[in-house]
């Protein structure tokens, strides 16, 4: 689609790598551990009807903008990431400003809850990831109900709107720098700057470690301290605890190219920048994109980044309320 304004950053700020850095880290990191303290948050596990558990963190708008709006956004954060991470911690208290209730959902394995389930995290747990809202979304009633996940959680976003999306009873939702061929993202991180695959290195074992501290059964201390790269790991681990024989038939299972988002029967918005680079851009092209699909393609914005100002505010934070006031019929 043609996007109305594209997103333009200050000059110093254009750089890819910049761009995803500033959106963790830095004075966004600051402001996010300052608003996380302020936030009077109702922490919840979510438990579903097959008995998998997801925390959660759930938090009310007040005001006459809360009451008008009386509407819910779900929000998903990335691989590694959590519900404390800077960009949902920001993000939620620009929609609570706004007048939005927000519950942060933490995928299995993520923001220290590896003790909750004994199964490993893998990125085909779509399903579990709806039974949890559908969960909540018993306890609490609203009209209006919308998803917004940002990298491997935009991805779940997509996915999770297209097979259940009508019977959560969506409104709409938003991806924000989704991976849309894993295969080709994984290569893609394999090749790129070291940083990034010394850093989900770094997150992806120190969360292997606490899972292995609460389940010491499954022995695999020895492989993870064996292992160097993304490539042994995935060798190792996809056969055994993912239920696909080897890895590239496990990251083409999630993937979102050709018919995958067909079935989607909601307003779905995916978001991305040319100069992601961790996801690249032609991947985009793969989609055989549904009418009920939207895409952004913004020349900068770097992974999930987006970032304005030097005080780490970020373009996705007054995008998602336009985009949400647009299905509620507010105008901005």
């Amino acid at each position: 689609m043609t996007v109305k304004h594209l997103f333009t950053p200050p000059r110093l700020l254009r750089n890819p790598h910049i761009q995803s850095a500033l959106n963790s880290v830095g004075p966004r990191k600051k402001r996010a551990m300052r608003l996380a303290k302020a936030l009077d948050s109702e922490q919840h596990i979510l438990t579903t009807d097959k008995g998998v558990r997801l925390a959660a963190e759930y938090d009310r708008a007040t005001g006459r903008k809360a009451q008008v709006k009386n509407a819910l956004v779900v929000m998903i954060h990335g691989w590694e990431g959590s519900s404390q991470s800077a960009y949902q911690v920001t993000t939620a208290k620009y929609l609570l400003d706004y007048g939005f209730d927000v519950l942060r959902l933490n995928l299995r394995d993520h923001g220290d809850t590896q003790h909750l389930n004994k199964a490993i995290f893998n990125s085909t747990m779509t399903e579990e990831v709806a039974d949890a809202i559908s969960c909540f979304l018993a306890g609490h009633s609203y009209p209006a109900v919308f998803l917004a996940g940002f990298s491997l959680g935009g991805n779940f976003t997509l996915r999770v709107a297209a097979d259940r999306g009508l019977q959560l009873n969506l409104k709409a939702a938003v991806a924000i720098s989704p991976p849309v061929d894993p295969v080709n993202a994984l290569v893609a991180l394999n090749e790129g700057a070291f940083i990034y695959r010394k850093y989900f290195m770094h997150r992806w074992t120190t969360s292997l470690r606490k899972k292995l501290a609460h389940f010491p059964e499954y022995e695999f201390g020895p492989e993870l301290d064996g292992a160097k790269t993304f490539d042994e790991l995935n060798a190792f681990f996809v056969p055994r605890y993912t239920g696909f024989r080897d890895v590239e038939s496990y990251f083409r299972s999630y993937g979102l190219i050709g018919d995958r988002l067909n079935k989607l029967a909601i307003p779905a918005h995916l978001i991305t920048a040319k100069d992601d680079p961790i996801i690249p851009i032609e991947d985009i092209a793969k989609i055989h994109c549904p009418a009920n699909l939207k895409i952004e393609v913004h020349p900068h914005g770097g992974h999930c980044g987006f970032i304005i100002n030097l005080k780490g505010h970020s373009y996705m934070e007054p995008r998602l309320v336009e985009i949400f006031d647009g299905h509620l019929g507010i105008d901005g």
